[in-house]
């Protein structure tokens, strides 16, 4: 296993104060000319030549990278699948290198919806003003008109956003597997009208602004005395505080702030929202639900509050592996009787395919899916 250079260096000279610490009181000197030798490192300037700059293509061809005819992702070179470990040692550079990766892919699947698909993006809050955060859903062009059926996709927590199962799959393995593409174009071709939500749009991220804060020698009523004190004291703790954060962060990034989405805060929130706003001025006979992990949890939530428009709009949920919970989300009696009538949540098992599996919770039947539904 290799090592870096700055973590060698610090290494060495941390077991070296140990070592002295341990000899005695006539070691002081040494210890305190290694402290002294440690301060006086450039941390930020040592540790960024191990790491790479944080800077990274915003397209796939600049990660060298394209879907196949097969949707999977290879290098356009080598043809090899994506490699997260690119650079040894650097697991942070690499991450960050992925989480760059999957916001391309995010905006490649958002791209497929509406080209390949054909779904227009709609944007939300629908009464937004030009300078409020905003989010988006996909629909096709007869949702609300198809006066027969609808069908609303719901997926995860996590990085995914509209379109998407896993942002895992989409890279590892391929398109059919990671989006909900394969759903949608089947859903159409059968005549359904289609709306793609988009629960974990929740906030955009805007740079923190910088807040001056008023030092002590800029406080005229203060004794010149006092304010020295002061000042040295808050240079101090400025200086250890810097020394961590060389540690934490050596390629110091922009500290940001979360502007939330008006009445889409959350995934509860927004599928809350679009019903009211969307799917519930449909004027399909019959809508349909797919709801994956934490999206099964939100349609539980939205049949909590709009009980009564859920039961006479829905006629059935396909839940897959949902993490909803009758008992912690307090769904009534009524609720979970309708469940057992309309729902069925296929689960990770090796089992065949739509073989009962045993649930303690009084909901929706929970049956095999056969293979792992992890997305």
């Amino acid at each position: 296993m290799s090592i870096s250079l700055s973590s060698l260096i610090l290494l060495t000279i941390w077991i070296s104060m140990a070592q002295i610490q341990q000899g005695g009181p006539d070691e002081k000197e040494k210890t305190t000319a290694l402290k002294d030798l440690l301060s006086r490192i450039d941390l930020d300037e040592l540790m960024k030549k191990d790491e790479p700059p944080l800077d990274f293509p915003d397209t796939l061809e600049g990660f060298e990278y394209a879907f196949n005819e097969k949707g999977q992702l290879r290098h356009i070179k080598t043809g090899e699948p994506f490699v997260f470990n690119y650079r040894e040692d650097l697991h942070r550079w690499n991450q960050k290198r992925y989480e760059a990766l999957g916001e391309i892919i995010t905006k490649y699947v958002y791209e497929l919806l509406e080209k390949d698909c054909n779904l227009k993006k709609i944007s939300i809050p629908v009464d937004a003003t030009e300078s409020e955060p905003k989010s988006f859903i996909f629909m096709s062009e007869d949702a609300l008109t198809n006066p027969q059926k609808l069908m609303v996709l719901i997926h995860g927590s996590g990085v995914v956003r509209a379109g998407q199962w896993a942002r895992r799959l989409i890279i590892n393995e391929d398109l059919d597997s990671g989006t909900q593409i394969p759903f949608i174009k089947r859903a159409m071709d059968e005549g359904y009208g289609v709306i793609v939500l988009n629960p974990n749009e929740n906030y955009i991220e805007v740079e923190k602004p910088r807040i001056h804060v008023q030092s002590s020698s800029e406080s005229a009523d203060e004794p010149a005395e006092k304010r020295e004190r002061k000042d040295k004291v808050s240079k101090e703790t400025k200086k250890r505080r810097d020394f961590y954060e060389k540690y934490r962060n050596p390629q110091r990034e922009k500290e940001m702030m979360q502007l939330y989405i008006r009445e889409n805060g959350s995934p509860e929130e927004h599928a809350l929202y679009v019903w009211d706003h969307f799917i519930a001025q449909s004027a399909a006979e019959n809508v349909f639900f797919v709801a994956h992990s934490y999206g099964g949890l939100a349609f539980v939530e939205l049949m909590i509050q709009r009980e009564a428009d859920v039961k006479s709009k829905v006629t059935a949920v396909a839940l897959t592996d949902s993490v909803h919970n009758v008992w912690h989300q307090e769904a009534g009696k009524t609720i979970r009787e309708w469940m057992r009538e309309n729902c069925c949540n296929w689960v990770s098992s090796s089992e065949p395919l739509d073989t009962s599996v045993e649930s303690m919770l009084p909901d929706c039947p929970r049956v095999s899916a056969a293979c792992s539904t992890e997305m």
